[in-house]
């Protein structure tokens, strides 16, 4: 994807670090229908999520179709500080993916 997809914040309070991340990306399901031709538009959806704190993973989440279009995700996590980086990547069921890092503020 040439345009950035991911767009990530990350700020610590006390010794807990809030990341919060929204990612652009239409999630197919699968099921809907085009409506002009009546043809099933294809499965198209963000299948794992993983977040780093320097370079070590805090999260990982596996999606499917059931995850909205546009997903928000927020976490917390214990153990960092603040200039520490953090990112967030996504693998789409197409190969596609995407990442973006921030600076714990």
């Amino acid at each position: 994807m040439a345009k950035k997809s991911i767009r990530i914040r990350a700020q610590i309070k006390g010794d807990v670090t809030e990341v919060k991340a929204l990612m652009s990306h239409e999630m197919e399901t699968g099921l809907r229908t085009d409506k002009k031709t009546g043809d099933k538009i294809p499965p198209h959806f963000i299948k794992e999520v993983v977040c780093e704190h320097n370079g070590k993973q805090v999260l990982l989440a596996n999606w499917s179709v059931a995850v909205s279009k546009n997903p928000y995700l927020s976490f917390k996590f214990k153990g960092a500080n603040k200039g520490d980086s953090v990112k967030v990547s996504w693998t789409d069921n197409k190969g596609d993916s995407d990442s973006d890092e921030d600076t714990i503020k």
